[in-house]
């Protein structure tokens, strides 16, 4: 009954959906967002509540609190990816998606990563629904923004996540495949095979969770080049490392699918689900910057769209991101060395300027999809990890003739 008199967190759904989005949190809760997945399984009621806190959720934060937002993005992301009709039929409505869209106007100065989030699950969610009548408001907004003139990410939806997870009845491969794809000379013993998904011993758990936080510090290092380096203007053996640890965190992704549904652990299935996610973030940020790389002055249709109705270009507040480079492998990935680099950058941009209130919020989102790549480089010197080892260097300075080299761990 509480859900009925505008609070929508007094319902069970509605505080595990304000506790996962928690802006205290020092990053996601996946075993709760996981948990908020099955109680919206349970019942259409139940589904409709958790809509309910997650709008609420959203429109109470915008402008406000971009962390909670974010949070709020990825507990709605799995959600989709992890429910039923129920839920997508929420999710699909005009209104919804009006709201998503109004959330990453100019008016609210939102990030870029919040405006690509969005964007790219609109995005997705057009292309997943496409084919089903009663969930095409997604798909009619979907057309009705392009058609404005925003911009979207480039996105490869066939490496992308099934919105519909596949069932654990799917067959498993033969025993000795499943064993080459975890690495050829140093496969994981491998209990009998049957048809359920595979147990690892304590060992074996232990072993990936320290391999999954060498692939974390490898996509970390990756977002901050995107960050720091400007298209067209870097340095070569900067543009050469960049190419290189790409392919990296690509075969790593690959491994990471591979993973994904075979291990008997949720919160390792949630921590693969959540960097295959992160991967494919990055690797849209990656087209884009390749994109960008190709025209001296990097200009999106969207600033001619906007330039085109005269309204000036807001510019996002100051941001500054930081991260521990580190290269090596998953489990299953070959154990030749890479070269990664210490890249830092501090963002330094002009605060928003005020919009004028009567341009339609679409044209306006329109003119805002601007590249931000006023940025300066900045490199700082601190400790570099050695995963496999376990031990921590030296801080050093990146040269061109220098450059970590960290060798794989395997099991």
């Amino acid at each position: 009954m509480a859900s009925f008199f505008n609070n929508p967190f007094s319902t069970p759904i509605g505080q595990r959906i304000e506790q996962a989005t928690d802006s205290s949190l020092a990053s996601e809760n996946w075993a709760l967002n996981m948990e908020i997945c099955d109680m919206i399984n349970e019942s259409s009621d139940t589904a409709r509540d958790a809509m309910k806190a997650i709008r609420k959720r959203l429109s109470q934060n915008a402008g406000k609190d971009n962390q909670v937002i974010m949070y709020t993005l990825t507990v709605l992301e799995t959600c989709v990816k992890n429910c039923g009709k129920a839920f997508h039929v929420l999710v699909a409505q005009k209104d919804f998606i009006q709201e998503l869209i109004k959330l990453i106007g100019p008016k609210n100065d939102p990030p870029a990563v919040m405006q690509e989030k969005v964007l790219s699950l609109i995005q997705i969610w057009a292309d997943a629904f496409k084919n089903q009548p009663d969930l095409n408001g997604v798909t009619q907004m979907y057309m009705e923004l392009k058609n404005k003139g925003i911009e979207f990410p480039q996105t490869d939806i066939e490496h992308l996540a099934p919105i519909y997870t596949p069932q654990r009845s799917v067959p498993e491969p033969p025993p000795q495949v499943v064993q080459q794809t975890i690495s050829p000379q140093h496969a994981i013993p491998m209990a009998p095979h049957n048809n359920g998904p595979t147990v690892l011993s304590a060992e074996q758990t232990t072993k990936l969770q320290s391999e999954l936080e060498v692939v974390a510090h490898n996509m970390s290092v990756l977002g901050e080049m995107l960050t720091e380096l400007k298209p067209g203007q870097e340095d070569p053996d900067d543009y050469a490392l960049l190419t290189e640890l790409t392919a990296t965190c690509k075969e790593m992704q690959a491994r990471i699918v591979d993973l994904i549904g075979r291990i008997n652990d949720d919160e390792l299935t949630a921590e693969l689900l959540r960097l295959n996610d992160e991967m494919n973030n990055l690797f849209l940020r990656h087209q884009r910057y390749e994109k960008n790389r190709t025209s001296s002055s990097a200009t999106s249709p969207s600033a001619i769209l906007g330039a085109a109705i005269g309204v000036p270009p807001p510019t996002t507040s100051a941001s500054q991101a930081s991260a521990i480079p580190n290269d090596s492998r998953l489990i299953d990935l070959d154990a030749r060395a890479e070269k990664l680099s210490n890249t830092f950058s501090a963002m330094t941009t002009n605060p928003a300027k005020p919009l004028n209130k009567d341009i339609d919020e679409f044209d306006m989102l329109a003119q805002s999809r601007t590249d931000t790549n006023n940025k300066t480089d900045l490199l700082k010197d601190i400790p570099t990890v050695d995963a496999a080892a376990g031990s921590v260097n030296l801080p050093f300075k990146r040269t061109k003739e220098t450059a970590v080299v960290s060798k794989v761990s395997t099991i």
